[in-house]
């Protein structure tokens, strides 16, 4: 079977640019390359116009349209090595390095130059074929690529000596020229610098001064007018433009075929094609020879301005400086046409750091900017603001040195006005001394720099440090007290009553040698002593100390003793303010109890903290009162307000509860009584109240409250409730009688009494602030050290002490029950036998507990008390003892008559019962209860414990009794 042999088209029969891109992809071919490329140089011995691809992705031959001479990327530093006439290799890097950059493929490329490049008018290029490996081309290789460039330089060059007839230029320019452009002198164009054709309409072939008969319609044509200082601007402008897509705008001068110099505006920019066919750029053209005749006036008058203006174009070349600019850059040469970022730093105003980035940013973003900047030579600031143009950027520097002290003297004395006020407004809410030396060290020691302060005041002809600032424990020791006759600063300044001043160590030490023994003077070298007047009296010297030296102006100096008086005032109120609060803690110290007392079957832990400062004293307090038969009584109150008023009235409340507590008066009627005590304190007293009784014999307490917080009970297993309380009034307010509540309390748990400012402030509303306390009960009521657990309390309550409104008190008490073989409890028939039959119960249980010492003493009491009851009293009488420390006994009856002791004559023949009682017993007493009275005894067990009866005999006979 015979093949067709292919038919083939001749090179001649071929355009230029078909051919050219036929033979590439032969080579290509036939090296069994990747891609191949054909470079043309045009227009600007800078840069290669990429005329021909094949093998290229459109993204890779859009971005390797043009290279310039600075290629920092291999590949295109090799392709312009081939260019300038001889061969060059780069292969392929390994694997490892990856690619040469993000545009160039990971292969190798080969570059030969198109022949004819050393001739002046021939085209100049270069060939490249991206090969794969790192093998360099053989000689075989070499020659075939040697002939593909043979075979493009001839297409190259019938595309760039073409010539397009003179008809078809202005067919082609006037279809796309504007009728509005042509009516202003504005000219449009169409070049391909690769194949060097060119395309004008009419009115850009008068701009440019050729005849329409003469123009052949090639690039060049117009390249040799532009002057010949302004080409490689324009080729930058093109290839800037080719690289970003942009429009590019460029003024050059033009020398016209009739002699005539011109300036030119070409605005331009890349017509939108298809990657692989070289680049066309489209634009228009103007004369612009008049306006910049009225520019150049215009910029007479700006040269001799007296503020500094430059201007420079975009590739940051300078096109225009006037003298001042001149001048205050301080360049030995003519700047013009220079780079801005190239001029040397010997002017009054270098350029500043970072100059180059705000330019960018403000060309970029088309938004001036200004920046101060001041000069290394005189010292002056200098502002710079930049300006962005349409073809560059304008720099204008102004002379601001003057204008910003001034400002700088206004926004001080501002500052200093503002600070003044704030002194004054800190120094009228300061509480106590410290308060006021706090308020000076904030606002007086930044208004003048200052780094140290010390604050004394006149107590017994001596000067004492009451506050400082900036200064070591060491040096303070040794300036604590200094006599009012003493020979330094501080004592002259409080007898002269005038300021001094010392700007230096050697200043102050000349004047006063004595003081060379503080040594380096507290790392201080400059001060300013400033009497405090108050009342037309000193009161003590306030001391600034600085750093460094300094000289104190004028105005500083009178700012200073103004001050002073303000600070003197201000201390004088809050030293009296000090001695008065002093007066009223040590009142409130007084009226608290100094130690709660120890009683068998309850410890305790107690807290009370104060008010923050500036607060008045409170009249928070609380109490353990002991009552018979190891029963206790709990007692926490708040009298409402702060002052001396309210601490006065909680010293009565206490005393008062004393009282009606040793009465034995049931929770309810203490409070019925207590109200009236503060209904006759005045109409404005009111007081919150919590009274317990715990009784450890049946483990019951019972709770009586007026408008107090309730209690909370934590149980041995760490459970915690708040007890529902009756929400009876405050005292002062209620209407009695007062309910009470008993609870049922476990052995071993933990009753916690507490006031409203422990739980509830201005930044916690009190359901919060019981919820947390039940927290921490509930993570610390196992701990067997109250005292802990108080502080635990009061710190997870109370985590800013200093910044509290309220004073707040918490009464921590773990209760026992008594043991049951401590109990002895019996019933007894309401008649006379019954004495006897007390005797013998006690005398047998006394046996059993080891106190047979105690048998006669307490059959007596016995016998005594029971036979009371049976004569004088009702039924149903009980009797029990209680052992513990002490032997407790008690006979219980159902009426509520009270005995009282009387003296008896020698006549009666009665009333001596109580009087025996009383002198066998340590303690003895009457309590009501629910169903009557009892009568109890105390009696100690011990060394001191029982009485024989042949003593007790001769007491009775010697005795009051006889």
């Amino acid at each position: 079977m015979s093949g067709v042999p292919p038919i083939r088209r001749r090179a001649d029969d071929l355009d230029p640019a078909e051919s050219l891109r036929a033979g590439l992809a032969q080579v290509v071919g036939d090296l069994r390359g990747v891609a191949g490329l054909v470079y043309v140089q045009a227009g600007s011995p800078d840069g290669l116009h990429l005329v021909s691809s094949t093998g290229l992705s459109p993204d890779h031959a859009r971005s390797l349209r043009y290279l310039t001479n600075n290629e920092i990327c291999p590949h295109g530093r090799t392709v312009f090595e081939g260019a300038q006439g001889a061969r060059a290799w780069l292969p392929a890097p390994a694997a490892a390095d990856g690619a040469a950059d993000g545009i160039w493929p990971a292969v190798g490329v080969a570059v030969v130059p198109l022949p004819g490049t050393a001739e002046p008018d021939g085209p100049k290029g270069a060939l490249a074929v991206l090969l794969q490996g790192a093998r360099q081309p053989g000689a075989e290789q070499w020659a075939l690529l040697e002939s593909a460039a043979a075979r493009a330089a001839v297409d190259v060059r019938r595309a760039f000596t073409a010539t397009t007839p003179l008809s078809q230029t202005r067919r082609a320019a006037g279809s796309t020229t504007p009728e509005a452009l042509q009516a202003v002198g504005v000219g449009c164009w169409e070049c391909t610098p690769a194949t060097n054709r060119l395309v004008l309409d009419e009115q850009a072939l008068a701009v440019l001064g050729i005849d329409d008969d003469c123009f052949d319609g090639r690039l060049e044509t117009w390249t040799r007018l532009i002057h010949v200082d302004d080409r490689s601007t324009l080729a930058s402008e093109g290839a800037r433009a080719i690289r970003t897509g942009s429009l590019f705008i460029h003024e050059h001068r033009l020398c016209r075929p009739d002699g005539a110099c011109r300036w030119v505006r070409v605005r331009g920019r890349v017509k939108p094609g298809a990657p692989e066919e070289p680049v066309t750029f489209v634009g228009t053209l103007c004369d612009v020879t008049e306006s910049r005749s009225a520019r150049e006036r215009i910029s007479h008058a700006m040269r001799h301005m007296s503020d500094g203006f430059l201007v420079v174009d975009r590739g940051w070349r300078i096109t225009f400086v006037n003298t001042a600019a001149d001048a205050m850059l301080g360049a030995a040469k003519d700047i013009v046409g220079r780079v801005l970022w190239d001029l040397p730093a010997t002017g009054r105003l270098p350029l500043p750091v970072g100059l180059r980035e705000m330019c960018r940013r403000v060309a970029d973003t088309a938004t001036p900017a200004d920046v101060d900047v001041k000069g290394p030579v005189d010292g002056r600031w200098y502002r710079l603001r930049l300006v962005p143009l349409s073809d560059g950027m304008a720099f204008f520097f102004t002379d601001v040195h003057d204008e910003r002290e001034r400002k700088a003297a206004e926004r001080a004395e501002a500052l200093r006005a503002a600070r003044t006020l704030e002194l004054t407004a800190a120094l009228a809410e300061a509480i106590g001394t410290q308060g006021v030396v706090d308020a000076v060290a904030r606002h007086v020691l930044p208004m003048f720099g200052a780094a140290g302060l010390v604050m004394q005041v006149i107590e017994d002809d001596q000067v004492r440090i009451v506050g400082s600032a900036g200064y070591t424990q060491d040096f303070l020791d040794l300036v604590a007290t200094i006599p009012l006759s003493a020979t330094n600063a501080t004592a002259n300044v409080l007898r002269s009553r005038t300021p001094q001043f010392f700007s230096t160590p050697e200043e102050y030490l000349s004047r006063y040698p004595q003081s060379a023994y503080l040594g380096n003077l507290g790392d201080k070298e400059a001060w300013a002593f400033l009497p405090l007047i108050a009342s037309d009296q000193p009161v003590g010297v306030c001391a600034l100390a600085f750093a460094r030296p300094r000289r104190f102006t004028r105005e500083e100096r009178t700012l200073m003793v103004a001050l002073s008086g303000l600070i003197a005032q201000a201390l004088e109120r809050a030293r009296l303010f000090d001695a008065e609060h002093l007066r009223a803690q040590e009142l409130q110290r007084g009226l608290l109890p100094q130690e709660l007392p120890m009683v068998p079957y309850c410890s305790t832990a107690v807290c009370y903290q104060p008010a923050g400062q500036g607060m008045d004293v409170g009249g928070d307090w609380y109490d353990l009162i002991p009552l018979s038969s190891h029963r206790i009584a709990l007692v926490i109150g708040d009298v409402m307000g702060h002052g001396l008023a309210q601490a006065a009235a909680m010293g009565r409340l206490r005393t008062a509860v004393h009282t009606l507590a040793g009465l034995e008066l049931a929770p309810d009627e203490v409070l019925e009584h207590l109200n009236e005590v503060v209904a006759g304190l005045g109409d404005d007293s009111y007081a919150t109240m919590l009274y317990a009784v715990y009784d450890p014999v049946t483990g019951r307490c019972v709770f009586a409250c007026a408008g107090h917080p309730p209690p909370a009970v934590v149980g041995p297993d760490g459970t915690v409730r708040f007890p529902d309380l009756p929400s009876d009034p405050p005292l002062g307010a209620a209407d009695p009688p007062f309910e009470t509540t008993e609870v049922t309390v476990p052995d071993g748990s933990l009753l916690v009494l507490y006031t409203d400012g422990l739980v509830e402030s201005s930044r916690c509303d009190i359901d919060t602030g019981m919820s947390r306390l039940a927290q921490l009960l509930g993570e610390g009521g196992h701990l067997g050290d109250l005292d802990t657990l108080c502080e635990k309390v009061v710190a997870g309550l109370l985590p800013a002490r200093q910044q509290t409104s309220d004073d707040a008190a918490v009464l921590l008490a773990r209760v026992h029950r008594v043991p049951a073989d401590a109990i002895a409890a019996w019933p007894l028939r309401a008649e006379p036998q019954a004495a006897g039959e007390a005797r013998r119960l006690v005398g047998e249980q006394l046996e059993r507990w080891g106190l047979s010492d105690l048998v006669t003493t307490t059959e007596l009491l016995v016998s005594e008390l029971v036979g009371n009851v049976a004569r004088h009293a009702k039924g149903p009488v009980g009797l029990r003892l209680l052992r513990d420390s002490t032997l407790i006994c008690e006979v219980s009856d159902g009426s509520l008559t009270t005995p009282r002791i009387r003296r008896a004559s020698a006549l009666d023949e009665g009333g001596r019962g109580l009087q025996l009682v009383a002198a066998l017993s340590r303690r003895w007493g009457t309590r009501y209860t629910a169903t009557g009275k009892c009568i109890w005894t105390e009696q100690a067990i011990g060394d001191r414990a029982g009485v024989s009866a042949d003593t007790l005999l001769s007491a009775l006979a010697d005795g009051p009794f006889a």
